[in-house]
């Protein structure tokens, strides 16, 4: 037992220093406003879940977070590093979306006296899905276990929810279900700075869940794109352009859509459909393209199988 005990305490010390010694920082992406860039790997225990990205936005009254991390190890991460760019209160987090790394930081900032703003279409799914959420995200990171529920203070229910928080003009758009149902973006119009959440994924391929829906994640996308945005953060990936983000993403978007309709229309069958179409050298550079593409031809063409 003793030996046991030895070599658990080692074992999470061991998590703690990697934690510790990784680069967690955020980049300045214009005036005032910031973000943390994950890495393009899955949630482990060194990055404490934190491999997406994070907005960070000074406003006169604090810190505003655009998402929260996946409990409260991450969140108190993030904390830190905002108060690392400028000691001041985080006053407010806007979650973009329902998987776990977006919301489930959510109850230690609420503590520490945060306003939480979110969609009830976002609100809906992070309710409904948060049982398996918090299950999943515990096992890749321990640290995460016992996450406490909760959700948005302030529920917006428009398409486009304008906020003023601190002086900083911001809106919280929905265009349509994508990765999560109700994934929506933030649009600071001042800075023609765009947070997309989990709409955009740049350097690595999107994934295709089960309830994802690509029919309506491409008209999301393509309504989202009128924006006037100079600056994107995407959900995953390095802060980029249209031109990055249309490469990355709109194009693969439309091309599912497209290519597996007509697929689709001539009755094609699911497996032929993903054989004819594995092999896209325009998105080869992604990463996780050769575990992901399959996957998300596989589910498109099932979608909009079912939908014909």
């Amino acid at each position: 037992m003793k030996k046991f005990y030895v070599m658990a305490v080692l074992f999470m010390s061991s998590l703690a220093f990697n934690a510790w010694s990784m680069d967690f920082k955020a980049q300045k992406v214009s005036d005032g406003i910031y973000a943390y860039v994950g890495p393009l790997t899955d949630r482990t225990p060194e990055n404490l879940g934190l491999n997406d990205n994070i907005g960070f936005i000074d406003t006169q009254a604090g810190w505003v977070l655009v998402d929260s991390g996946g409990g409260d190890v991450a969140a108190k991460k993030l904390e830190s590093i905002a108060k690392g760019i400028k000691d001041q209160p985080i006053v407010a987090v806007i979650n973009l979306g329902s998987q776990d790394h977006r919301w489930l930081g959510n109850d230690y900032f609420s503590k520490q006296g945060a306003k939480i703003y979110a969609t009830d279409k976002t609100i809906a799914t992070q309710t409904r899905m948060f049982s398996d959420l918090t299950a999943s995200i515990a096992k890749k990171v321990p640290q995460l276990k016992g996450t406490k529920l909760k959700t948005a203070d302030v529920v917006l229910n428009q398409a486009k929810n304008k906020l003023v928080i601190g002086g900083v003009e911001m809106n919280l758009n929905f265009y349509g279900n994508a990765h999560f149902p109700g994934d929506s973006v933030l649009w600071l119009p001042n800075s023609k700075v765009l947070f997309t959440g989990d709409v955009v994924y740049v350097d690595r391929m999107l994934g295709v869940h089960p309830w994802s829906n690509t029919i309506t994640w491409n008209k999301a996308y393509k309504a989202m794109r009128k924006l006037p945005a100079k600056t994107i953060v995407p959900g995953h990936g390095a802060v980029s352009d249209w031109q990055k983000v249309d490469a990355d993403t709109g194009d693969y978007l439309n091309k599912l859509i497209v290519t597996l309709t007509e697929e689709a229309e001539n009755m094609a069958g699911v497996d032929q459909a993903v054989n004819a179409n594995r092999n896209w050298p325009a998105f080869k550079h992604l990463e996780h393209y050769d575990s992901w593409h399959p996957q998300n031809l596989n589910r498109t063409y099932l979608r909009l199988e079912s939908e014909m």
